[in-house]
């Protein structure tokens, strides 16, 4: 029998040089698509998915991420005096229960790796969820739910895979494919930015994780690699020489908000969806394009 996925996991340690100067003062995370930051729909794909628990490895200058998990005494104040009750009642929404939010520090630039490691002593030996938050992910149900069908059926561990264009596959870590279908197949290998004409397939992981605790020994030791950093993915791959890895098409939108064009598209997209005001936005868009 599976063990429940209780935790989740967010690396939110990056300092977001794609997007200076905007991201000088304020996190990259805290980067608002329509009106809620990045971060925000990350942890409600969470808590939709029956998470419990989420740790945020955080770094210098991140404070605002945890402040906009707390409460505002003076905000509401003014929101009640005010008597503007759904926004009161919105801000309510953000609040996590006591307790169930936890903040520890990645003190060095390590890589994604290290920063996983940094959470060992909070999730302790259970299996644990990771969810990277420069990627959004627009679905019914959300990702992190979709594969969590595929860790009830398969246990052990499951990734998130996406398709890119063939030609494009050597940028990303790429998955081989075996049984099973893309609600739910063997990953046969794991391949990090494989050389041109050498990719496995053209499905990547794409930022969402269902890992095992053995994950903290392997990295304990695991030496740096591409870029001098502990890689999360040769990690993994030292895992799956004894445990399955599960791989899961996600049926949905995805954005990489890591880029500006794709948190640009997730603004778009975002805004569309939103029956409040995409018939105005729409027919500015309109004018934008035929102006451009």
């Amino acid at each position: 029998m599976t063990k429940k996925i209780r935790t989740a996991v967010l690396p939110v340690a990056g300092m977001g040089t794609r997007f200076l100067p905007a991201t000088k003062a304020i996190p990259k995370e805290m980067l608002t698509v329509v009106d809620k930051p990045v971060v925000q729909y990350v942890v409600d794909e969470a808590l939709e998915a029956g998470i419990e628990h989420i740790v945020f490895i955080t770094g210098r200058y991140k404070g605002a991420i945890e402040e906009h998990f707390d409460i505002h005494y003076e905000l509401e104040t003014t929101l009640k005096e005010r008597n503007k009750v759904d926004a009161l009642e919105e801000i309510a929404r953000v609040l996590p229960q006591a307790g169930s939010f936890s903040f520890t520090r990645q003190q060095a630039p390590l890589g994604l790796g290290h920063a996983v490691w940094c959470a060992r002593q909070i999730v302790g030996h259970e299996p644990f969820t990771l969810l990277l938050p420069d990627m959004l992910k627009n679905g019914k149900p959300g990702c992190l739910s979709q594969m969590l069908g595929a860790y009830e059926k398969y246990g052990q561990n499951v990734v998130a895979v996406e398709e890119c264009p063939p030609e494009e596959a050597f940028k990303y870590g790429v998955v081989g494919v075996g049984d099973g279908d893309m609600a739910g197949f063997q990953i046969t290998e794991m391949v990090e930015k494989p050389p041109k004409g050498k990719e496995p397939s053209n499905l990547f992981i794409s930022g969402r994780y269902i890992l095992q605790p053995e994950i903290f020994d392997i990295l304990e030791s695991q030496k740096p690699g591409a870029g001098n950093e502990i890689q999360l993915t040769d990690a993994m791959v030292t895992l799956a020489e004894n445990q399955r890895f599960t791989g899961v098409k996600f049926e949905g939108e995805a954005f990489d908000c890591g880029t500006k064009v794709g948190f640009l598209a997730a603004n778009v997209a975002y805004a569309l969806k939103r029956s409040d005001i995409a018939p105005a936005f729409r027919e500015e868009l309109e004018l934008i394009l035929n102006r451009a």
